[in-house]
């Protein structure tokens, strides 16, 4: 089955698009969880459970989103690559592996899709889950899962460099910076929208 899979991936280049769509989501689930928690960092007013329960609920919706846009649109491309083979090659390909491919590909890529930014999401906010389960006792939750929003950055960034076969520590800081600008627009925008 999974000799299948892969060979079905390879046919439809489907898992060019999976990893692209893992680290984008990805890192906008990161973010999204930097986003939230830097929020709550800078006006220290929500408890442990209202910051878990705004972060779960933003990173379900990312999910959601990655799950269904990633399958309407791919769905939609691979349907209208396997018409235009159909057409080049003057038959029908219903039976096929390209078929087989057109129907599989767009579900399997849009769970990568969901699961990516959820996933890690999850682990950005392991610190909450643990100090609410009273198993955090060392360091800020909160801060905790700062840096880890950080790590998985970073992370991420090496995986593109990697892939891209440019210097990892270089991609990997750069994304770093990228988190780190998104954390001081936040500051700013506390200090000059809110006052605090």
């Amino acid at each position: 089955m999974f000799a299948r899979l892969r060979y079905l991936f390879e046919l439809s280049h489907s898992h060019r698009i999976a990893r692209r769509y893992f680290v984008t989501n990805g890192f906008d689930g990161v973010l999204a969880m930097l986003g939230l928690l830097m929020g709550f960092r800078v006006t220290g007013a929500s408890s442990l459970e209202i910051t878990i329960g705004a972060c779960l609920g933003a990173a379900v919706a990312l999910f959601m989103s990655g799950l269904t846009s990633a399958y309407i649109s791919e769905s939609a491309e691979k349907m209208h690559e396997l018409q235009e083979l159909e057409k080049s090659m003057l038959t029908s390909l219903d039976e096929s592996a390209h078929a087989d491919a057109a129907r599989l590909m767009p579900f399997l890529v849009a769970l990568v899709n969901g699961l990516s930014p959820l996933l890690l999401a999850l682990l950005v906010l392991s610190p909450l889950l643990l100090a609410q389960q009273q198993r955090w006792f060392q360091f800020s939750p909160l801060d905790s899962a700062i840096a880890i929003a950080m790590l998985l950055a970073f992370m991420l960034g090496v995986f593109l460099g990697r892939l891209s076969g440019r210097f990892w520590l270089w991609t990997g800081l750069r994304a770093v910076l990228i988190a780190l600008v998104t954390s001081l627009i936040i500051l700013l925008l506390n200090q000059f929208l809110i006052g605090s």
